[in-house]
């Protein structure tokens, strides 16, 4: 029989679509419980009586649980099966996320808030690797891009949910709204979700918690030494870091599946993608934390127009993911991944070169570039991703994938607190400025998997 009168691979696995559903369902409540707290801030400190600054660990609290825990339920997931992984992650972040809700205090809000974060770390470590298993190997663009479609749209709509929520019930609401939306995921994924092969090396506990610990120094004194902290509250957190990452080296040299996936990251393809992710995300940290700022400082519009102004990158990058999904199992990632983020390069650069009294046409064509070439890079490069991990390792690649964006993001916000201590009043433009040059960067990452030989 010819390759022509073949039979059509189906789309999605036969019986795998409430899997799907279930799937997506938990990722989406990770991504936007990452963005949803942010508004409520000051409702929060004012009804649980909290200085402003002490209600930022709110925030930090569910960021470093989910960035010191991604890869080791990575590993977990590749020693145990990734439906179990995602499956108790999913429980554990309801679970948490209705503590959250009856937290007496800040300091319960943020033990509840840490513990929600170690259940999003665990969902969100593997979820790539499950889409993988959902997905014929012909077809992953299209499932990765609904994945970065989903995972886009909760961190942008954040904000937006968030103040939907607060205009017809308190604050805790934001949280308990994810114990009956969690128990619905898991019902459908529960009796549908596959599970891949477990591997046969040992769990290691201690590299476990040198990894989350050496994550956890990394983003504090990145963010320390953004805030313009003295040297010793930068310095220390990174020499934490620093030792932890060595004595990580040193203990899991030979290992087959090392939890710091460094036998990954020696693959060029993989190395680049991770790469390429880190630098993208930077720059959408960068341009979200900056541009509601520049918006109303720079540009002079109302603070009621700042959710507005920001909708067209999210809108086009909901069309978009889908679209370059499927357009990576025609054409090179690094192709598509170049074209889209030099696109994303010059709307920030557009961006920054507006004067105040921009007209909202004006403000709006260029955020949509924005979100077109954002929107174009991110799902071929997590097709490129898994495409070069091997098999046994896609747990590992799924966590490098999540850790790699949430770092980036991270970064991008820290970068953002510098313009600002440095430049003042041109803070936002600064910002917005340097999120077209680590886009560049991005760009010559992406580019330069053209070089390497794929399999």
């Amino acid at each position: 029989m010819s390759a022509a009168a073949s039979p059509p691979v189906p789309a999605l696995v036969a019986g795998r679509r409430l899997a799907l559903v279930g799937l997506l369902l938990g990722v989406a409540l990770g991504a936007l419980e990452a963005a949803i707290a942010n508004t409520a801030l000051p409702a929060i400190a004012a009804d649980l009586r909290a200085t402003p600054a002490a209600s930022i660990w709110v925030i930090n609290a569910y960021q470093l649980a989910v960035v010191a825990s991604l890869l080791p339920f990575a590993a977990l997931g590749d020693r145990l099966g990734v439906r179990r992984v995602f499956l108790g992650g999913l429980a554990f972040f309801s679970v948490a996320s209705l503590l959250c809700a009856l937290a007496p205090s800040l300091q319960g809000l943020v033990f509840a808030r840490t513990l929600q974060g170690l259940g999003a770390g665990a969902l969100m470590s593997v979820n790539v690797a499950l889409i993988r298993l959902l997905y014929p190997p012909q077809q992953l663009g299209r499932g990765v891009g609904l994945n970065a479609l989903v995972v886009g749209l909760g961190f942008v709509s954040g904000p937006t949910v968030a103040s939907l929520v607060l205009t017809v019930a308190p604050w805790p609401w934001l949280f308990g709204i994810n114990l009956p939306l969690g128990l619905l995921a898991l019902a459908f994924a529960w009796p549908s979700l596959p599970d891949s092969r477990p591997q046969p090396h040992g769990f290691d506990a201690v590299a476990a918690a040198l990894t989350a610990l050496g994550f956890a120094a990394l983003v504090l004194g990145a963010a320390a030494a953004a805030q313009r902290e003295p040297w010793l509250l930068v310095l220390a957190p990174l020499m934490v870091a620093l030792a932890c990452a060595l004595a990580l080296r040193r203990r899991q040299r030979g290992h087959p599946a090392p939890m710091l996936p460094v036998d990954l990251l020696r693959r060029p393809l993989f190395a680049l993608s991770a790469l390429t992710s880190m630098a993208s995300f930077t720059t959408q940290g960068l341009a979200f934390v900056a541009l509601p700022f520049y918006f109303e400082r720079v540009l002079l519009r109302p603070p009621v127009e700042t959710g507005f102004l920001m909708l067209p990158w999210a809108v086009v990058v909901t069309l978009a993911a889908p679209l370059a999904g499927r357009l990576s199992e025609r054409y090179r990632a690094g192709w598509l991944g170049g074209i889209g983020l030099v696109t994303l390069s010059v709307g920030m650069l557009l961006l920054a070169l507006l004067k105040p009294g921009a007209a909202s046409a004006d403000i709006a064509w260029r955020m949509a570039l924005c979100g077109a070439g954002f929107g174009l890079f991110q799902s071929p490069n997590l097709n490129a991703l898994m495409s070069s991990a091997p098999p046994q390792r896609a747990g590992a690649a799924s966590g490098v994938i999540a850790v790699s964006r949430l770092l980036g993001q991270a970064l991008g916000a820290a970068l953002v607190a510098l313009c600002f201590g440095l430049a003042a009043a041109q803070g936002p433009t600064w910002a917005l400025r340097l999120g077209a040059c680590t886009a560049a960067v991005a760009a010559l990452a992406s580019l330069a998997r053209l070089r390497v030989r794929t399999p």
